[in-house]
């Protein structure tokens, strides 16, 4: 009984979570910056300089969506997307693209860890592949920073059974 309600607190507390991200309003294309931080919030972090820029509004370490709202010279919006898909990391390309490619392309990542068999950094993010499957994409960086393998699997944190003993 108790690993249920445990359990059951934990949907809930993920549920209000999402439900929090829910009713911030979507800013519009055109909008100026200052709108659509008034619309967002505060960003999780900014990439580029001066008004050329992209806003992350991440909702991780546990969240499964990530928004970037691109700011062009001007000062207004450009685009506004959920970046964590297969679409979206299938853009990262394998030999050629950098930590900061990565970071503008799908923003921060849910989680860090090493393989010591490489000395890769691997960066993971939670994601819904095909809108569906609780997944994890990691994404493996050499000493240079250069992104060398891409491999994705289920995500261990939405199986109840491992978690839980069940």
């Amino acid at each position: 009984m108790k690993k249920l309600i445990i359990f059951a607190t934990v949907v809930s507390l993920v549920s209000l979570g999402g439900c929090a991200a829910m009713l911030r309003q979507a800013p519009s294309i055109g909008d100026p910056v200052d709108i659509v931080q008034q619309k967002m919030g505060t960003p999780t972090a900014i990439y580029g300089a001066g008004n050329d820029r992209i806003l992350e509004y991440a909702t991780g370490p546990m969240g499964q969506q990530t928004f970037m709202a691109r700011i062009g010279p001007d000062g207004r919006l450009v685009s506004y997307e959920q970046v964590l898909t297969s679409e979206k990391f299938a853009t990262i390309k394998i030999d050629e693209a950098t930590r900061e490619d990565v970071l503008r392309a799908v923003g921060k990542p849910a989680e860090t860890s090493r393989v010591g068999f490489r000395d890769y950094e691997v960066w993971s993010y939670r994601y819904k592949e095909a809108g569906v499957w609780n997944s994890l994409m990691h994404v493996h960086f050499d000493q240079q920073g250069i992104v060398r393998q891409m491999m994705n699997g289920p995500d261990p944190m939405y199986e109840p059974r491992d978690r839980f003993g069940w």
